[in-house]
């Protein structure tokens, strides 16, 4: 095989929104970087990202701030996530939004030429900026211009197996051309793990196909980093069912926001049982929960799903403020103007993920930082609709920050070619395996998890998830020989790594709290306002977990006067 050496001051692995402004600023920084990731740099999962940015500008209303920000996203977590996280990502939203408009995104604006900002996902005040329902496509397009404009290095359809240390420390990684089969070697003094979350573990999630499979947190789990909050998985209450080719894919929350109604196969409107002031326009938890009770107590479509109609508005209405659904569900043969959408709730966001330092997005390895959905930290319990986007950007830049100070003080250590070489052992033997048998147990593992620990959870099924998930690592490994698919195979070793941490954190976590649904503990307990740490535990059996707790801390006096204020009223409000 012929193999291709790089060598630079910090190399970062994901070419999303987090990564291409980690590249950015490093570049900025005066440092060495190089840019990889396995799609193509334009299609990189932030592209999906419809809805919005948030950040507190105050132009639509002038009494909102950045402290009222940091209390709505503490309170959506259900108190779970890291005080100091979201206080650092709210206070430098509004500086990620003077970047983007100085990268030329044309945010939407008011008649006297504000930039328009809406209600968003339980946001008090209105903080969302937007353009149209492309936001997060038009952020990447404007990030890759930067990009291209400072010649930042970018090496596309790279698959990075394994990061390499030395010393106690990363030193870089190792990898393949997904094009042409050419190993890559990188040597770099930092790395930044900025690849995405792990959804595709369930059958149904709003990812496409290789995508979001949890490698960028098994990467940094394998070289000794902890993860945190790893039950903690944001199901959408609406994702698409029928055909199967596109099950999961998202139906946007705005075909509620613009009056969509939830019915079950009797054509009883349903919502009045689960949240009778709010409707359609609940929370996220509280909508998908209701979708999964009706589908489960036997009041779902033929395909498992509920209906979601807009047919009672105006056509033209539709076509104008709904127009992606509208085609989505054309091109199988829908049309929402006169009937409704088959849909059911799909996994869509990792709440939990690497554990990094709020303040340097540094993990617990040195020389390894992270950022972006890859992370836990600032989400808790249910993520406020529209901080995802603010979030790859601020932290995306504050662990470049960080990753290039540390590489101007510690230059890498020399590679550790016996190191190297029991990597491309390993990975010569995956490449003998045979690919299709891989690929079903992916999907057998996706059926487990959906299963096992979806919408609801309990400890019989979580249980007996766990013995299902131990059997298809056995089959993996006793796998035969044929056509191979390495990539697959690295698939399915990440997510069988994500998906223990995640059942295993799911069984410990004894209570019902946000996205987390146990059937067997349907309240919420005090006690478990804290974080579930998973920490690599290296055995002579290979490696395992060890699961423990680690309390939060409060917030500081201007969020906690924030969150001490009155309710605010949500009629009206997508309430995310």
């Amino acid at each position: 095989m012929e193999s291709v050496r790089f060598a630079t001051d910090v190399l970062v692995i994901g070419t999303g929104g987090a990564g291409l402004r980690a590249a950015i600023e490093l570049h900025d920084q005066g440092r060495r970087v190089l840019l990889l990731g396995k799609r193509p740099k334009a299609d990189a999962h932030t592209v999906l990202a419809a809805g919005g940015i948030n950040a507190a500008l105050g132009t639509l209303d002038v009494e909102d701030t950045w402290a009222i920000h940091a209390a709505d996203t503490l309170k959506e977590g259900r108190y779970l996530g890291d005080p100091a996280a979201v206080e650092l990502l709210c206070r430098q939203a509004p500086r990620a939004i003077e970047e983007l408009l100085e990268w030329g995104v044309p945010f939407a604006r008011e008649d006297d030429g504000r930039i328009s900002q809406r209600y968003f996902g339980a946001h008090r005040h209105r903080r969302t900026c937007f353009v149209g329902d492309y936001t997060g496509q038009e952020i990447i397009a404007a990030l890759i211009r930067e990009v291209d404009r400072r010649a930042i290095p970018i090496l596309e359809r790279v698959y990075i197996a394994e990061l390499l240390s030395a010393e106690g420390r990363v030193n870089g990684a190792l990898g393949w051309s997904l094009e042409d089969g050419r190993e890559i070697i990188v040597q770099a003094a930092a790395v930044i793990v900025a690849a995405g979350g792990h959804i595709h573990i369930y059958r149904r999630s709003s990812s496409r196909r290789r995508e979001n499979t949890g490698d960028g947190m098994a990467l940094a789990f394998k070289a000794g980093a902890t993860l945190a909050d790893m039950e903690l998985v944001q199901f959408h209450p609406s994702g698409m069912v029928w055909p199967l080719e596109l099950e999961g894919t998202l139906v946007t929350e705005a075909v509620r926001g613009e009056g969509g109604r939830l019915f079950n196969r009797n054509g009883e409107r349903f919502m009045p049982r689960y949240d009778a002031e709010r409707l359609e326009l609940s929370t996220r938890d509280r909508v998908a929960l209701a979708n999964y009770t009706e589908i489960t107590a036997g009041r779902g479509t033929e395909h498992g799903g509920v209906w979601l109609d807009v047919s009672h508005l105006p056509a033209a209405t539709i076509a104008a403020r709904l127009p992606r659904m509208l085609a989505q569900f054309q091109s199988v043969g829908v049309d929402i103007t006169r009937e409704p959408m088959e849909i059911a709730p799909t996994a869509h966001y990792s709440m939990g993920g690497v554990r990094v330092e709020a303040e340097t997005h540094a993990t617990t390895v040195r020389g390894l930082f992270a950022a972006g959905e890859v992370t836990a930290g600032v989400h808790g319990a249910n993520r406020l609709g529209g901080n995802s986007l603010a979030e790859i950007l601020v932290f995306g830049r504050i662990a470049a920050e960080s990753a290039g100070r540390y590489a101007a003080a510690e230059p890498a250590p020399a590679l550790d070619e016996a190191q190297i070489q029991r990597f491309r052992a390993e990975l010569a033997e995956w490449a003998t395996r045979d690919g299709a048998t891989l690929r079903a147990l992916i999907g057998e593992l996706q059926t487990v998890m959906w299963e096992g620990a979806g919408v609801v959870r309990d400890a019989p099924n979580l249980m007996a998830a766990l013995e299902q998930l131990a059997s298809i690592r056995q089959c993996a490994a006793a796998s035969p020989h044929g056509r191979p698919d390495l990539a697959a195979a690295l698939d399915l070793q990440s997510m069988v790594l994500t998906a223990e941490a995640t059942l295993r954190a799911a069984l410990l976590r004894t209570e019902s709290r946000g996205a987390h649904q146990r059937a067997d503990y349907p309240e919420t307990a005090a006690e478990w306002q804290c974080t579930i740490l998973v920490q690599p535990l290296a055995t002579t059996a290979g490696m395992n977990m060890a699961l423990s707790t680690a309390p939060l801390a409060t917030p500081s006096p201007e969020v906690a006067m924030a969150l001490n204020e009155a309710e605010y009223e949500v009629a009206g409000r997508l309430v995310e």
